[in-house]
């Protein structure tokens, strides 16, 4: 999400301050129409590596969302590229139709993806179709056809944060205010203006529906603020479980207690 121009403040992008002391790369150079995904984050990764950005520097990947470290350790598979006139035309069946609908489609032009995505899961539904429509292949058949990594895994070190609980709520809470504070309402009011499908993933940012139902006198601001803190919490907890049971064990994993800036600083010039 932090891709994404427009989404400063509700996606916590580094502040100009820290971008001006740091270069940082790949960071709201998205517009939010654009459905951007991790191989189109690779993708644009590839081009910084290719023309020698990184060459003699260190450098730093941080994120919270695991598939964005498997995709770089592992590789991924590559997708095909989607006319806009086939993106429009399969989110209006949807729109149209229903997800229902289209999964009976999807079973009789590929059974074999069909079968693997539930009736009522509509994006990945369509997402199978596009690639179907676009390509004539089956997006398992893409799924299968994995990509070179992009790291080396003997030469990267790996470190995973995994905070106390209790306290990450409580910076959940109060980084959710913060946000208000610094104009996330405003924020969300420039992207309404854009008019954007409300499916493309900038749209299902945490925080912007539930703002977007606050200003439309759908909820109250004070239910708006509690949904998007809890979206947050569960947002969390799904990356602490997908941190504790994925990374292998080369990851360094560190808790409460141990001293977490020099530790990475450290790792980071025992790497170089």
């Amino acid at each position: 999400m932090q891709g994404y121009s427009v989404l400063d403040v509700l996606t916590a992008r580094p502040t100009a301050a820290e971008l001006a002391r740091v270069p940082h790369f790949l960071y709201g150079h998205v517009h939010p129409s654009t459905a951007y995904s991790t191989g189109a984050w690779l993708r644009d990764l590839m081009k910084l590596i290719d023309d020698g950005t990184f060459v003699e520097r260190p450098v730093i990947f941080v994120g919270g969302t695991g598939l964005y470290f498997r995709a770089l350790a592992e590789g991924i598979s590559e997708m095909p590229d989607i006319p806009q006139s086939i993106r429009d035309r399969w989110r209006y069946e949807l729109q149209e139709q229903g997800a229902a609908k289209l999964h009976r489609i999807l079973l009789r032009e590929d059974s074999a993806a069909g079968m693997m995505l539930k009736p009522t899961d509509g994006q990945r539904i369509v997402r199978a179709l596009e690639v179907l429509d676009a390509s004539g292949r089956s997006i398992l058949e893409w799924q299968a056809a994995r990509g070179r990594p992009l790291i080396d895994r003997v030469s990267t070190r790996f470190l995973v944060i995994e905070p106390d609980r209790a306290e990450l709520v409580k910076r959940i809470e109060a980084r959710f205010d913060r946000m208000l504070e610094k104009g996330a309402i405003d924020e969300v009011r420039r992207l309404a203006e854009l008019g954007l499908d409300p499916d493309l993933p900038a749209m299902k940012a945490i925080g912007v529906r539930e703002l977007q139902a606050a200003m439309a006198g759908e909820l109250s601001f004070p239910e708006a603020i509690e949904r998007a803190k809890i979206a947050t919490r569960q947002y969390a907890k799904r990356q602490a479980t997908w941190f504790r049971h994925q990374p292998g064990p080369e990851w360094l994993r560190l808790r409460p207690g141990d001293r977490v800036g020099s530790t990475i600083s450290d790792t980071l010039f025992s790497a170089t």
